[in-house]
């Protein structure tokens, strides 16, 4: 499917709606942000409660600004426990949706990020799990530790198992951390397509109007296999999905 051509004044149009939208995201973190840090001194859930809020106000928002929603299958194969979350990772989009629909979510993010004031913060206080990419082998004993630990807080924990956002129609490129925490930890994975790309570009303004596909897949367990098997299993389901879900050049970015 090859896109058609879309006249300057809705391009304008789509552009201004984006720009609305950001206005909403700054002013949505500027007035969740300090009630939120305020919570953690009060208890994790009531912090997560806050920051839920703007979760919310968020997805809602682009859906309501921006007319991006979602479709979502597979969500029988979502675990009653929480567990390990191995998701694609297009754009920013599915760090809102997947905290807004699993609830209780943490997310493996970079050591570096916690020095930015607010939201490096907030990541340190709400319990994410904080990594030092630069140390080898211990980032993921790091990772397996933490991980863990949140899991066994019954506390949902989201890795991107490429490390960060991939265009798409990008070749994959998965890392073994996640299968290694998996194996290690003995931890479950549940494995997460997702073609929000499409409509959130990575290195794009416009947010395109339209519907994302989410699909949940049955989750993989990780008794009596390796890391490379663990990774050869999420990324053939993860990219047999993509593959269905993924209308290349769909819009005119």
């Amino acid at each position: 499917m090859s896109a058609e051509p879309i006249s300057l004044p809705y391009r304008l149009w789509l552009t201004l709606r984006s720009l609305v939208y950001w206005i909403w995201l700054i002013f949505t973190t500027l007035l969740f942000a300090i009630p939120a840090l305020l919570g953690t001194l009060v208890s994790f859930e009531f912090a997560y409660k806050i920051c839920d809020g703007w979760i919310t106000a968020n997805i809602w928002g682009l859906r309501v600004l921006c007319g991006v929603k979602w479709q979502v299958s597979g969500v029988e194969h979502i675990p009653e426990n929480p567990c390990l979350v191995v998701s694609k990772h297009q754009s920013t989009w599915e760090t809102f949706f997947l905290a807004y629909h699993l609830k209780h979510v943490l997310f493996v993010a970079k050591r570096s990020l916690s020095h930015i004031p607010i939201f490096g913060w907030m990541l340190r206080l709400l319990g994410f799990v904080l990594i030092d990419r630069k140390a080898g082998r211990s980032a993921i004993q790091q990772m397996t530790e933490q991980s863990k630990e949140r899991i066994d807080a019954k506390r949902w924990v989201v890795v991107f198992p490429e490390g960060t956002r991939m265009p798409v129609g990008s070749e994959p490129s998965y890392r073994i951390g996640a299968m290694k925490v998996s194996a290690d930890a003995q931890i479950p994975m549940l494995p997460v397509a997702v073609n929000s790309g499409e409509f959130w570009p990575r290195m794009g303004l416009i947010k395109w109007p339209g519907t994302v596909t989410v699909v949940f897949g049955p989750v993989i367990h990780p008794e009596k296999k390796t890391p490379d098997e663990l990774r050869d299993e999420v990324q053939t389901w993860i990219e047999t999905q993509m593959a269905e879900i993924t209308v290349k050049d769909r819009f005119p970015y």
